[in-house]
């Protein structure tokens, strides 16, 4: 059979020297930093050559016996991402360990930063919290706001590996950190681990526009490798598109490694989108082989509806059913995450083989 042919468009043009040297000194705008100009310049000449012989990964390990290829050379940062996902699995098939629940705060609005005030989300999430501490179950709180209110923590945008081959996306993803790019201090090496230890996973957040916030539409988009992706990039002898490309037509078992937990979703709007944005994050977990923990688990609505923003947390106060709801979400996932560890529930599909993998 012929390779597979990997389509391309355009020939790559790298910045030019003082491009790069002005997008590099931007980060130090501040006069503060004129005492250390010099040093500034000199730092700046080693990432410029960095970014030209294009040093993505410049600390790297042979790959080990548990790989295909043991003596090819792997990023240590993703190494020990691995390394973490792996411990994180053995704390989530630990049936001696407390349930955890994963709760996921996707407002990014943040009192400590230019909207000066708390989300209401952030409020619901508080709710959620103590319903599922209540259950003594373990939570761990995943607050995207981070990426506004925070220095230096970042989620960098899907590359779409999975759309050239499924191979080609690494599970955990391999793409960052890219020393040569500076896109380093990627937030996505903690939260993998996380999403793995967990055995429930709870999102409440607004709609942006009929959509998630985009702080947590970085997370989705990174999470793709969860779905299908490949655990050995030595198979593809890294970045390969070829190789990955080959290895799929060979057959491929687009494995889910989140499958298993349960979810719920709670989205919230004041004018439009919340029943849309509802079914959208329960399609995605669902396709991830995430369970959804009853109908009382998923929950879309609406705060001061069409009333002005400046009273909407006076709006959440004067309707306590919200927060009702959302504790009958919470309470609801606990439960079928305790079933889901007991044994007790037994999907009615579990005999079923699906056509069609991808």
């Amino acid at each position: 059979m012929a390779p597979p042919e990997v389509r391309r468009l355009e020939t790559y043009v790298p910045l030019t020297r003082a491009a790069f040297r002005e997008r590099f000194m931007q980060r130090f705008y501040d006069p503060a930093f004129d005492s250390v100009r010099d040093e500034l310049e000199r730092v700046c000449e080693q990432a410029w050559d960095g970014y030209t012989v294009y040093r993505k990964s410049p600390r790297t390990q042979p790959a080990g016996p548990d790989f295909a290829r043991p003596e090819q050379p792997l990023p240590i940062e993703w190494l020990a991402t691995r390394d973490r996902i792996r411990e994180a699995e053995s704390r989530y098939r630990d049936a001696s360990a407390p349930s955890r629940i994963l709760l996921v705060n996707g407002s990014t609005r943040s009192e400590h930063t230019c909207p000066g005030e708390i989300s209401k989300t952030r409020r619901l999430v508080d709710a959620a919290r103590a319903a599922i501490a209540a259950e003594h179950c373990d939570v761990d709180v995943l607050d995207v706001s981070a990426l506004a209110d925070e220095p230096h923590t970042v989620i960098h945008p899907c590359k779409a590996c999975v759309s050239t081959a499924m191979p080609l996306c690494h599970w955990p993803c391999s793409c960052y950190p890219n020393h040569a790019l500076g896109q380093t201090n990627d937030w996505m090496a903690e939260l993998y681990p996380r999403w793995v230890a967990a055995h429930g996973v709870m999102i409440v957040c607004p709609v942006h526009w009929y959509q998630v916030p985009a702080s947590l539409k970085l997370m989705i988009d990174r999470l793709v490798c969860a779905d299908g992706g490949n655990p050995d990039p030595t198979t593809t002898n890294g970045k390969d598109p070829v190789a990955a490309k080959e290895l799929e037509l060979a057959g491929w078992p687009y494995p889910k490694h989140l499958a298993g937990r349960a979810f719920a979703v709670v989205t919230h709007a004041d004018a439009a989108g919340s029943e849309t944005l509802r079914r959208m994050l329960a399609d995605w977990l669902s396709d991830l082989g995430l369970v959804q923990a009853g109908a009382s688990a998923v929950v879309d609505t609406f705060i001061g509806y069409y009333r002005p923003y400046a009273t909407s947390h006076a709006d959440l106060d004067a309707d306590p059913d919200v927060f009702v709801e959302v504790t009958n979400a919470a309470r609801s996932l606990t439960g079928m995450v305790r079933m889901i560890r007991t044994g007790a529930y037994q999907p009615p599909d579990h005999s079923l083989e699906e056509p069609r993998q991808k």
